[in-house]
């Protein structure tokens, strides 16, 4: 069953794979269910997982926010560690400079 008609952005094997997915994880173990917003609720824990705490293979098997708290932690040590520059020096460069373009 296609998300989309044919040619447009929902017509592809990655969202297949991702509906997919979320029918066998979300719909088949915790349905039915007994009020109309427990689906959302649900549907919405699904989302944050996928995005945010899964694993991913492609990043070291680490969660995004795993990822995103490293990098933050290595610019924020590299930006300690290296030395201030005035904004005045820089611009006194790029004025002085012979170049053009």
């Amino acid at each position: 069953m296609s998300g989309g008609s044919v040619r447009d952005g929902y017509d592809n094997a990655l969202t297949e794979t991702a509906i997919g997915l979320f029918k066998t994880e979300v719909v088949k173990h915790l349905g039915p269910w007994k009020t109309k917003g427990q689906p959302e609720w649900e549907t919405m824990k699904w989302v944050h997982w996928y995005n945010k705490d899964r694993l991913r293979g492609a990043i070291s098997c680490q969660t995004s926010n795993e990822k995103q708290n490293a990098f933050r932690k290595r610019n924020n040590n590299l930006k300690k560690s290296s030395p201030s520059v005035e904004q005045s020096t820089l611009r006194k460069t790029r004025d002085d400079s012979d170049e053009c373009c």
